[in-house]
């Protein structure tokens, strides 16, 4: 499922000129997502995750014009937090298990930002333009179901 998510972001994702980062945390089947883009690609994507019956609790942490992109390089990147080091989440979080959901929107940015450049080289891209990021929590339905 979640290959098939990226597969897809990517194509969408380059040609609405988003850019951005999905960290997957399996110990609460917990998403933490950075988007970046111009404000009405972001804000379209926005509704589209929240209307998409695979999530649930579907959050917004943070939204921010910002004047570069942390993530530019990845039209869609990967980060999976269960094989992050502790101490980097401890470092951004209240508690050892990641809870997106208590943290402030800055901390869950660099939390991303952190986990990112230690699994890849996030570039960036200056530009006279404004972008906005926006930063998301979510739960998966299918998580929620198999706790019943």
């Amino acid at each position: 499922l979640l290959k098939s998510i990226f597969e897809r972001s990517r194509a969408n994702n380059l040609e609405h000129g988003i850019t951005g980062v999905l960290c997957v945390y399996h110990g609460g089947n917990v998403f933490l997502q950075a988007l970046e883009g111009s404000r009405v690609a972001v804000n379209a994507l926005y509704c589209d995750i929240v209307r998409d019956p695979r999530h649930r609790d579907v959050t917004l942490l943070d939204y921010a014009e910002i004047t570069e992109r942390r993530f530019a390089s990845w039209r869609m990147g990967s980060v999976n937090l269960n094989r992050v080091n502790l101490g980097t989440i401890l470092r951004f979080s209240e508690s050892p298990v990641l809870d997106p959901f208590s943290m402030s929107g800055p901390a869950s940015l660099a939390l991303e930002a952190k986990s990112g450049a230690t699994t890849a080289r996030c570039g960036k891209e200056s530009s006279l333009d404004t972008w906005t990021s926006l930063i998301v929590g979510r739960r998966s339905r299918k998580a929620a179901r198999a706790r019943r």
